[in-house]
């Protein structure tokens, strides 16, 4: 039976027919051995990243057994309509536990400093984390270009399974650093290829709504995770934070194992094993994770353990801008081989998108990561109980993110949907500065729900336009560029938000210090424990060092989100291309 529809279902291991364009005439020759080549050519210009091969749009796939048809029956679509279902679910559960593992260790990390007695070391359960993530998004990028999409896929599971059992079973704080590290490298091919399977093997119409169920699976996961992270802390252990990923990624690993056959336009690109290897750019990848690193010890070290005129605050500087130098030259120098290759930067929709997702994702995360923070220390919920004041953005995020999806598949518009959210997101996070310590419930469940249409509407915006305007070719390679800033735009804005939090909080505390709050004990106090450390007399004035902090953290909110709604105004105000009949990723 000959499955001819737009959702080609092929074994990985059976060779896929290939097109190349004859240099001869406009005649479309299949190839039979699977390689890559148009005219004579190799198929592959490394310097420029063009790819023959693609059949041009208007132009109908071939089946594996040569036959063409237009039309399958009902019984065949019914087939192809379960797996499809099936993949997709199986591809939200992996990006639902790589989000989940970015926040659910936050409310757990008391209980896991109280264990492992390394306050010190603290700092890099959720950074090593986040240090991975984002550094491996564009290898991983590549992998899925030069390797096959399935396969890879499934590695990425293998490795993310193996950081998290690692981390449950952690008998010391540098065990657990370690697990997060490698959970974290697997996280980055999970989201990658979970997006690029998305953009593989959805109509071109249909795919913001299947993007915009991802992103869904995203904010819901980002959001709930300190709900999950506290209830496990508070009644069973802080392991299971970890060990949850171990049967929801089978369940995700076994689906695609069985459901998933890798269309043939997915066909990894031809190349010798040691270019495929500099296509990874392994020193882009050693610079971007040594800047990382950098940068978190320059926010954690200023103002609390060191001044931030000290030398060793300085020093920490002075390497980041020299490896952020190194690494920006590295990438003009290798072209093609580069983590963020020069020829998609200078793609005014690529930069204006990748751009945009740095800062938008940057003061969405902030976000995240402090309202409940709020509840904790304000108002004095327990980790499982701020986490149920944040419903409200829960829902409000899920919503508008299926919703927006949705929007741009009916109009093929996506601009308004990034622009709009971007304004909502701006103002809510202008509302959420106003909140105090006296705050009606109205305010924050009413900010909370403006906050979250703003933020899901306009987050997964950037997957769909980048998507919707590469060629096939650069499918995998444009979708690492643009997770990898996204990323990277989360942890760092994360990081100078906790530090901003930090130094304001215990500035505001020592200026009014007149009960004589001890400064370590300030510092190393968790949200939820202010009641129970601090004497009745210093409660107020701690809680409203807290409320200061948390306003400088939502003024950043305000800075990114308003600054990535400006970037957002450079895209090109055109349609989508969704033609049915246009290789499934689109030709620009």
């Amino acid at each position: 039976m000959a499955v001819t529809s737009r959702v080609q279902l092929f074994g990985d291991n059976a060779a896929p027919p290939v097109y190349s364009a004859s240099s001869n005439s406009g005649d479309l020759a299949r190839e039979k051995d699977g390689s890559m080549s148009a005219g004579g050519d190799d198929g592959q210009d490394f310097r420029t990243g063009k790819q023959d091969g693609i059949p041009p749009s208007g132009v109908k796939e071939v089946a594996v057994d040569g036959e063409t048809n237009d039309e399958t029956n009902d019984e065949d679509q019914f087939v192809l309509d379960i797996k499809m279902l099936l993949i997709v679910l199986a591809l939200v559960m992996g990006v639902f536990l790589l989000s989940l593992d970015m926040t659910i260790v936050a409310t757990a990390i008391p209980k896991i400093t109280d264990e492992f007695k390394g306050l010190d070391k603290a700092g890099w359960y959720g950074s090593a984390f986040f240090m991975t993530f984002g550094s491996m998004q564009s290898t991983w990028g590549k992998i899925y270009k030069y390797f096959p999409l399935k396969t890879s896929f499934l590695i990425s599971i293998l490795i993310f399974e193996v950081g998290s059992v690692l981390c449950g079973a952690a008998p010391n704080a540098e065990a657990l650093i370690t697990g997060r590290a490698i959970a974290g490298v697997g996280a980055a091919g999970l989201g990658a290829g979970a997006y690029t399977i998305i953009a593989f093997l959805a109509p071109p119409k249909k795919r913001p709504t299947f993007t915009s169920l991802l992103g869904a699976s995203y904010g819901v996961a980002s959001v709930i995770g300190p709900l999950l992270g506290g209830a496990f802390t508070d009644h069973v252990t802080w392991r299971w934070c970890f060990y949850i990923n171990v049967p929801i990624g089978a369940v995700s690993a076994l689906v695609i194992l069985v459901s998933f056959r890798t269309p043939a336009h997915a066909a990894p690109m031809q190349a010798p094993l040691v270019e495929k290897i500099r296509q990874m750019d392994p020193l882009g990848v050693v610079l971007v994770m040594g800047a990382t690193v950098t940068y978190v010890l320059a926010l954690q070290y200023g103002g609390v353990a060191y001044a931030w005129n000290s030398s060793v605050v300085i020093g920490l500087l002075v390497g980041l801008a020299s490896i952020v130098a190194v690494w920006a030259a590295l990438q003009w120098f290798q072209g093609e081989r580069s983590m963020v290759p020069p020829r998609l930067v200078r793609d005014r929709l690529n930069l204006t998108m990748c751009l945009f997702a740095f800062l938008f994702a940057g003061g969405c995360y902030a976000a995240i990561y402090y309202i409940p923070v709020y509840f904790q220390s304000v108002h004095g919920t327990n980790p499982t109980m701020s986490g149920v004041c944040n419903l409200p953005f829960i829902v409000a995020v899920s919503v508008a993110i299926v919703a927006s999806g949705a929007c741009v598949s009916a109009t093929g518009r996506y601009q308004p949907m990034l622009i709009g959210g971007g304004v909502v997101a701006t103002v809510s996070a202008g509302l959420l500065y106003t909140l105090d310590v006296d705050s009606p419930t109205a305010a924050w469940v009413g900010y909370q729900i403006l906050a979250g249409v703003g933020w899901g509407t306009a987050f997964p915006m950037p997957m769909i336009a980048v998507q919707g305007s590469v060629p096939v070719e650069d499918l995998s390679t444009a979708t690492g560029m643009l997770l990898f800033f996204q990323s990277i735009g989360g942890a760092y804005l994360v990081s100078a938000s906790q530090s901003a939090f930090l130094n304001q909080m215990v500035k505001h505390v020592l200026q009014n210090n007149a009960t004589h709050v001890d400064q370590t004990t300030l510092v190393l106090t968790g949200a939820s424990e202010i009641r129970n450390v601090f004497p009745s007399e210093q409660q107020p004035l701690v809680i409203a060092g807290y409320m200061t902090g948390l306003k400088v953290v939502f003024a950043m909110c305000v800075a990114a989100t308003g600054l990535a709604t400006l970037v957002g105004l450079n895209t090109r105000w055109s349609k989508l291309r969704q033609e049915e009949n246009r290789p499934i990723s689109g030709m620009a």
